[in-house]
């Protein structure tokens, strides 16, 4: 029987411990390309000791993002949950991009999260599974227009990370002014495209 990984040193597991408080937190204010360098002087230890425990960056990321992203589980979970399937779907997205504007670190993960680690991109593919369910629900009770798409809601969460990362400093309430616009837009009794928007051809 092949033996299990050795146990790590009490002092080296108290490090480990360190790094990955540090690196959930300054991965949160800055994003996914914060220094490495910030992660291990938040930590008090060296950028060596850091490589030791995370050879790369993808490897940390892997260590920290999936529970993150975990939270979009319980986000869809009380969507289902909610006994009007469109309040469910408005909640979800409420709850989505709240998520996104508190962790810099999930916002980029959102987008990028299909090219990261497989740890990384299969927790964000589940959570966007979990999303149609709520999309799907809305759509059958009347609710949501019938042409809204799971495609539809990754562009939606790419414009959403933009406006987000853009007013991270100086408007970070920005993106619920969005959401209502949005909102308005997808309820099944809006308009399905902008008046003169696309003019018949003569």
């Amino acid at each position: 029987m092949a033996a299990g990984p050795k146990p790590l040193r009490a002092d080296a597991a108290r490090n480990r411990d360190k790094l990955l408080i540090a690196a959930t937190e300054i991965f949160a204010e800055r994003g996914l390309d914060a220094p490495l360098e910030h992660i291990a002087r938040r930590a008090g230890v060296s950028i060596g000791t850091l490589y030791n425990h995370f050879p790369t960056r993808e490897a940390l990321l892997a260590a920290i993002l999936p529970e993150r992203l975990a939270a979009l589980d319980r986000i869809c979970a009380a969507a289902l949950a909610d006994p009007d399937p469109w309040a469910g779907f408005a909640g979800f997205l409420e709850g989505l991009f709240t998520l996104q504007a508190q962790d810099q670190a999930l916002n980029d993960a959102l987008v990028q999260g299909f090219t990261l680690a497989t740890d990384v991109s299969q927790a964000c593919h589940a959570g966007f599974v979990q999303a149609e369910r709520v999309i799907e629900r809305a759509k059958a009770a009347g609710r949501l227009r019938a042409d809204f798409s799971a495609q539809d809601l990754v562009t939606l969460v790419w414009a959403m990370s933009q406006v987000i990362r853009e007013g991270m400093d100086t408007a970070p309430d920005a993106w619920r002014r969005c959401l209502s616009f949005f909102l308005d837009g997808l309820h099944a009794g809006a308009p399905h495209s902008l008046p003169g928007a696309f003019p018949a051809p003569s």
